[in-house]
């Protein structure tokens, strides 16, 4: 799946049956190349961020979670990787070797366990075993 198709998707409590919010955007430990969390709008409060671990399903209609409780307001680590300046969407992507590559224009990602597979940049496909990390200027992946 890609962040452009999860994007917008409803994040539906099991307990309740209620919708907890929409998926707003994705946030990316690059270092480990996986989904740690989600950003949802339209929360019941101010609490407005899923971590991975507590979805259910990021299916194709919708994201399940046991109940809106598990929403949180991202400290630490988290609140470090939730900062807008560190999306994935949009960053210039740079090698090891100093070559400019593009921008990130989607990720395909596996639903089932939140680990990156691919970048679709402007410049092509890139492999996410490739991906170093990611700052406010760049992500920096390896030399191919």
């Amino acid at each position: 799946m890609r962040f452009s198709e999860g994007r917008g998707h409803p994040v539906v409590g099991t307990e309740t049956a209620d919708t907890v919010g929409k998926v707003q955007r994705f946030v990316v430990d690059a270092s480990q190349a996986r989904v740690v969390a989600l950003v949802l709008k339209k929360t019941p409060d101010k609490a407005d961020v899923l971590r991975w671990a507590d979805v259910i399903t990021f299916g194709p209609d919708a994201v399940t979670v046991p109940s809106a409780g598990l929403l949180v307001e991202p400290d630490g680590e988290l609140a470090r990787l939730t900062n807008k300046k560190r999306s994935l969407l949009g960053q210039r992507v740079l090698t090891d070797a100093g070559d400019d590559i593009g921008e990130v224009d989607d990720v395909d990602f596996d639903p089932a366990d939140g680990s990156i597979r691919h970048l679709l940049t402007s410049g092509g496909e890139v492999d996410a075993a490739r991906l170093l990390g990611l700052g406010s200027y760049a992500l920096m992946v390896r030399h191919s």
